[in-house]
Protein backbone atom coordinates (compact mmCIF):
# COMPACT_ATOMS: atom_id res chain seq x y z
CA UNK A 1 0.00 0.00 0.00
CA UNK A 2 1.30 3.04 -0.76
CA UNK A 3 1.79 6.03 2.14
CA UNK A 4 -1.17 8.32 3.02
CA UNK A 5 -2.62 10.91 2.40
CA UNK A 6 -4.18 9.60 -1.22
CA UNK A 7 -5.46 11.39 -3.53
CA UNK A 8 -8.68 10.55 -6.09
CA UNK A 9 -9.53 12.91 -8.86
CA UNK A 10 -12.69 12.71 -11.04
CA UNK A 11 -14.11 15.13 -13.53
CA UNK A 12 -17.23 15.80 -14.25
CA UNK A 13 -19.28 17.32 -17.74
CA UNK A 14 -22.38 18.29 -18.21
CA UNK A 15 -25.17 20.41 -20.47
CA UNK A 16 -28.19 21.38 -19.23
CA UNK A 17 -29.59 18.64 -20.25
CA UNK A 18 -28.79 15.50 -20.39
CA UNK A 19 -26.75 12.98 -18.99
CA UNK A 20 -23.41 14.16 -17.06
CA UNK A 21 -20.18 12.51 -17.50
CA UNK A 22 -17.81 11.29 -14.97
CA UNK A 23 -14.39 10.42 -16.04
CA UNK A 24 -11.07 9.46 -13.87
CA UNK A 25 -7.70 9.18 -15.28
CA UNK A 26 -7.24 5.43 -17.12
CA UNK A 27 -10.54 4.72 -16.20
CA UNK A 28 -13.63 4.48 -18.51
CA UNK A 29 -15.93 7.13 -18.36
CA UNK A 30 -19.35 6.62 -16.80
CA UNK A 31 -22.66 8.27 -17.45
CA UNK A 32 -24.59 9.54 -14.69
CA UNK A 33 -28.35 11.36 -14.51
CA UNK A 34 -30.81 11.98 -11.82
CA UNK A 35 -32.69 9.01 -10.91
CA UNK A 36 -36.47 9.24 -11.17
CA UNK A 37 -37.16 10.20 -7.69
CA UNK A 38 -35.96 13.84 -9.25
CA UNK A 39 -37.24 14.16 -12.38
CA UNK A 40 -34.48 12.07 -14.23
CA UNK A 41 -34.94 9.11 -16.41
CA UNK A 42 -33.94 6.21 -13.98
CA UNK A 43 -31.86 4.22 -16.46
CA UNK A 44 -28.42 5.75 -15.26
CA UNK A 45 -26.27 5.77 -12.35
CA UNK A 46 -27.04 8.63 -10.32
CA UNK A 47 -25.42 10.72 -6.89
CA UNK A 48 -27.81 8.27 -5.11
CA UNK A 49 -26.46 5.15 -6.56
CA UNK A 50 -22.91 5.92 -6.73
CA UNK A 51 -22.64 6.59 -3.22
CA UNK A 52 -24.75 3.50 -2.13
CA UNK A 53 -22.44 1.66 -4.92
CA UNK A 54 -19.21 2.80 -3.09
CA UNK A 55 -20.49 1.63 0.47
CA UNK A 56 -21.25 -1.88 -1.04
CA UNK A 57 -17.63 -2.06 -2.89
CA UNK A 58 -15.85 -0.79 -0.27
CA UNK A 59 -17.71 -3.08 2.33
CA UNK A 60 -16.78 -6.36 0.18
CA UNK A 61 -13.31 -5.08 -0.24
CA UNK A 62 -12.74 -4.14 3.41
CA UNK A 63 -14.18 -7.63 3.98
CA UNK A 64 -11.30 -9.26 1.30
CA UNK A 65 -8.20 -7.59 3.48
CA UNK A 66 -9.75 -8.25 6.78
CA UNK A 67 -10.37 -12.16 6.06
CA UNK A 68 -7.05 -12.42 4.30
CA UNK A 69 -5.83 -10.70 7.33
CA UNK A 70 -7.30 -13.21 9.70
CA UNK A 71 -6.30 -15.80 6.87
CA UNK A 72 -9.75 -17.09 7.23
CA UNK A 73 -11.02 -18.96 3.99
CA UNK A 74 -14.44 -17.97 2.01
CA UNK A 75 -15.78 -18.82 -1.21
CA UNK A 76 -18.60 -15.58 -1.85
CA UNK A 77 -19.46 -12.72 -0.27
CA UNK A 78 -23.27 -10.67 -1.55
CA UNK A 79 -23.89 -7.26 -0.19
CA UNK A 80 -27.34 -5.69 -0.67
CA UNK A 81 -27.11 -2.07 0.50
CA UNK A 82 -30.19 0.12 0.80
CA UNK A 83 -29.80 3.62 1.46
CA UNK A 84 -32.20 6.02 2.68
CA UNK A 85 -32.41 9.61 1.87
CA UNK A 86 -34.40 12.13 3.59
CA UNK A 87 -35.23 15.75 3.68
CA UNK A 88 -34.21 16.90 7.37
CA UNK A 89 -34.62 20.50 8.35
CA UNK A 90 -35.06 21.31 4.42
CA UNK A 91 -32.22 19.46 3.61
CA UNK A 92 -32.02 16.53 2.01
CA UNK A 93 -29.57 13.97 2.89
CA UNK A 94 -28.79 10.19 3.43
CA UNK A 95 -30.36 8.83 7.08
CA UNK A 96 -29.42 5.71 7.06
CA UNK A 97 -27.49 3.05 4.96
CA UNK A 98 -28.56 -0.74 5.66
CA UNK A 99 -25.36 -3.45 4.43
CA UNK A 100 -26.93 -6.67 4.21
CA UNK A 101 -24.26 -9.05 3.86
CA UNK A 102 -24.00 -13.29 2.90
CA UNK A 103 -21.02 -15.05 3.15
CA UNK A 104 -21.02 -18.11 2.18
CA UNK A 105 -17.86 -20.39 3.84
CA UNK A 106 -16.57 -23.98 3.18
CA UNK A 107 -18.26 -26.75 5.21
CA UNK A 108 -16.62 -27.14 8.37
CA UNK A 109 -15.30 -22.89 8.92
CA UNK A 110 -16.04 -20.89 11.68
CA UNK A 111 -19.23 -19.26 11.07
CA UNK A 112 -19.01 -16.92 13.71
CA UNK A 113 -15.93 -16.21 13.13
CA UNK A 114 -16.92 -15.51 9.43
CA UNK A 115 -19.67 -13.22 11.16
CA UNK A 116 -17.00 -10.96 13.45
CA UNK A 117 -15.13 -10.31 10.22
CA UNK A 118 -17.89 -8.69 8.54
CA UNK A 119 -18.29 -6.56 11.63
CA UNK A 120 -15.08 -5.60 11.23
CA UNK A 121 -15.30 -5.24 7.73
CA UNK A 122 -18.20 -2.62 8.03
CA UNK A 123 -15.84 -0.75 10.95
CA UNK A 124 -12.52 -0.32 8.42
CA UNK A 125 -14.49 0.59 5.99
CA UNK A 126 -13.75 3.98 4.77
CA UNK A 127 -16.57 4.86 3.04
CA UNK A 128 -18.62 3.84 5.61
CA UNK A 129 -16.65 5.44 8.76
CA UNK A 130 -16.88 8.95 6.26
CA UNK A 131 -20.47 8.95 5.98
CA UNK A 132 -22.44 10.37 8.92
CA UNK A 133 -25.72 8.29 8.32
CA UNK A 134 -26.95 5.50 10.61
CA UNK A 135 -25.21 2.16 9.87
CA UNK A 136 -26.72 -0.97 9.92
CA UNK A 137 -25.53 -4.58 9.06
CA UNK A 138 -27.28 -7.53 8.64
CA UNK A 139 -24.94 -10.63 8.46
CA UNK A 140 -25.68 -14.01 7.45
CA UNK A 141 -23.14 -16.66 7.29
CA UNK A 142 -23.63 -19.92 5.69
CA UNK A 143 -21.74 -23.12 4.92
CA UNK A 144 -22.16 -24.43 1.34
Amino acid sequence: MHPFPHQYRVSIAGAPTGNVTLSSPGLTSLASAPPAEFGGPGDQWSPETLLTAALADCFVLSFRAVAAASKFEWRQLECDVEGTLDRIERVSLFTRFVIKAKLTVPGGADTERGKKLLEKAEQVCLISASLKAERHLQAEVVTG
